[in-house]
């Protein structure tokens, strides 16, 4: 079971702050072989969305960075022991909330999709408004979850 919460980056802790780093780290720069500045500015404005074990561990993590009249959904990741489970779908459902939530002015989400996940995000109702293109060398696609009023 995988517990939730949100928190701005003045209410992070030191150990929280550090673990979401090296999650972060461990998948998008060691596991995806792929070098870029993973920690950037956008952290310091986003909504952190943290999803711990029973352990307290965490294993899932996105952020939601609010952007005029939409949120953008990033860094959206599972730790590997974690995945196979529905861990994924799950993630992405409560990041959906959440942003309904945190950002209820918003019309629409934003997602910077990994191409080979574009499926997966459409369940969701993620719509493609891009071509695929390369980020940091991995196929990415840019996809827009249109909100209404009754969202």
């Amino acid at each position: 079971m995988v517990a939730y919460q949100t928190k701005t980056f003045p209410e992070l802790t030191t150990h929280e702050l550090w673990a979401l780093y090296r999650l972060r780290t461990a998948v998008f720069v060691v596991e995806q072989t792929c070098y870029y500045q993973e920690v950037d500015d956008a952290d310091l404005t986003a909504t952190h969305l943290l999803g711990t074990d029973d352990q307290g561990q965490l294993v899932a993590y996105a952020r939601l960075i609010p952007e005029q009249n939409h949120v953008r959904i990033g860094r959206v990741v599972v730790a590997k022991a974690a995945r196979g489970n529905g861990a994924g779908r799950e993630l992405v459902t409560t990041a959906i909330a959440a942003a309904k939530a945190h950002f209820p002015q918003a019309t629409q989400i934003d997602i910077q999709a990994q191409a080979y996940l574009q499926s997966f995000y459409e369940t969701f109702g993620f719509q493609p408004v891009s071509d695929v293109y390369l980020e940091t060398g991995i196929p990415h696609l840019d996809m827009v979850l249109p909100l209404t009023q009754q969202d």
